[in-house]
């Protein structure tokens, strides 16, 4: 009996599995492009660092696409919204994320003012995003949430307080690992692009280990590697 060949993806030389599993390490762990390649390499897969980086770029969002539709209305509904200072090439960002009540990323966005019109633009993408408006928002202290909030959510209860708002402020801390790791974001679009792709990865991945049995803990870890490995050759299909 011949063994079935392995799925490819169009135009790539390399099994869907290999590139798939690359980019996996990428998001998954805080390590360099280097890094990913010398992991490759010591498996017998000789790719280079570039080659890694534009696996990266263009299947990362294919992939996180595929999990933000899977996930779509399994989230708490209670938002914990925050946002992060990001410098780039030597002009200062906002990172805005939004996070459910038991950790899980529902969005980032990048914007360049910390305002009540970003406030609005984060707020307007999460209610699309997520199909429903949440039972209970929790910010810190900034004002630009409850304007914002006001107009497009008058009926929703709000909770401002530093806090109160520790998840969201603790989704941040694998942000900043990364960009100390990648030597800070090149540009505003390599840095949404990750942020986009890190946050659905993670969710998939984040399977608050501290309230399961081993067993448990085993047997949703295999479930995430079984959905990651569907979503990479259903692209490739």
């Amino acid at each position: 009996m011949t063994e079935a060949p392995p799925t490819r993806y169009r135009r790539h030389r390399f099994p869907a599995e290999i590139i798939a599993h690359a980019v996996w390490l990428y998001f998954r762990f805080p390590l360099s492009l280097r890094d990913v390649e010398d992991l490759l390499a010591e498996r017998g897969i000789n790719v280079s660092f570039q080659t890694v980086s534009e696996w990266a770029a263009k299947f990362g969002l294919r992939f996180a696409q595929q999990l933000r539709r899977r996930s779509r209305g399994h989230f708490a509904d209670k938002w914990q919204l925050d946002e992060m200072v990001v410098t780039i090439k030597g002009k200062k960002y906002w990172l805005w994320r939004a996070v459910d009540a038991t950790g899980y990323v529902l969005d980032a966005l990048l914007q360049g003012r910390r305002n009540k019109a970003a406030a609005l633009r984060l707020m307007r993408k999460l209610l699309k995003s997520q199909r429903r408006a949440p039972r209970v928002m929790v910010t810190d202290k900034l004002r630009s949430y409850s304007a914002a909030k006001s107009e497009l959510m008058p009926g929703v209860e709000h909770r401002s307080h530093k806090g109160l708002n520790n998840r969201a402020e603790n989704s941040h801390l694998a942000v900043r690992r990364r960009e100390r790791r990648m030597m800070r974001f090149k540009s505003a679009r390599q840095c949404q692009r990750f942020v986009s792709t890190h946050g659905q990865i993670a969710n998939l991945f984040l399977l608050h280990r501290k309230f399961l049995s081993a067993a448990d803990h085993r047997q949703l870890r295999a479930h995430a590697f079984s959905t990651w490995r569907e979503i990479a050759l259903s692209i490739a299909a």
